[in-house]
C-alpha cells in the first residue's frame, strides 16, 4: 500500500515550480525558485529542507534541485488540478485568464479529490461531445452575457 505523503499549500506550490523548472530547465536552482514564488531564499532553503527530508526533491545547498520520482508524481498531480481548474473557468465559464490563473493557484490545494475529478470528467464529456459539447458552452455563454 503505497504511503499518503500529506504537504501543505505552501510545500506544493514549490513542487510545482520545481516541476515547471525542471521540465522548461532539467533542474531548478533556489535563485529560480524565489524568482518563481516570489519569496525570499530563505524561504526556499526551508521548503527544499523539508521537501528533501520527505524524500520528494534531491537537494543539496548550492546544486541544482530534482524531484525524486515520488517527489514528480505529487508535482504532476498538483499541475493536473491546476490545469483542469484553469480549463474549467477559462473554457466554461470564460473567465479573465488572469483571474482564471489565480483562482486555480488557490483552489487547486482545497477542492477535495472526488470534485476535482468530476470537474475534469466533465470538461472531457463537454470536449468529447463534439459539435454539441461546442453549441453547449457557447450557448451558456450567451447566457452570461444577457444577465
Amino acid at each position: 500500500m503505497e504511503a499518503v505523503v500529506k504537504l501543505s499549500s505552501s510545500l506544493e506550490d514549490y513542487l510545482e515550480a520545481i516541476y515547471h523548472l525542471e521540465r522548461d530547465y532539467n533542474s531548478a536552482r533556489a535563485s529560480d525558485i524565489a524568482r518563481s514564488l516570489d519569496v525570499s531564499g530563505a524561504s526556499v532553503t526551508g521548503a527544499l529542507q523539508a521537501l528533501s527530508r520527505k524524500k520528494l526533491v534531491n537537494y543539496r545547498p548550492y546544486q541544482d534541485i530534482t524531484l525524486t520520482d515520488e517527489g514528480c508524481r505529487l508535482a504532476a498531480e498538483v499541475v493536473r488540478r491546476h490545469q483542469a481548474l484553469h480549463s474549467f473557468f477559462v473554457g466554461v465559464l470564460d473567465v479573465d485568464e488572469e483571474l482564471a490563473q489565480r483562482a486555480a493557484c488557490r483552489m487547486e490545494h482545497s477542492l477535495p479529490r472526488q470534485i476535482l475529478e468530476r470537474l475534469q470528467g466533465f470538461v472531457e464529456y463537454i470536449d468529447s461531445s463534439g459539435e454539441q459539447g461546442v453549441q453547449l458552452i457557447k450557448k451558456f455563454k450567451s447566457s452570461l452575457a444577457k444577465g
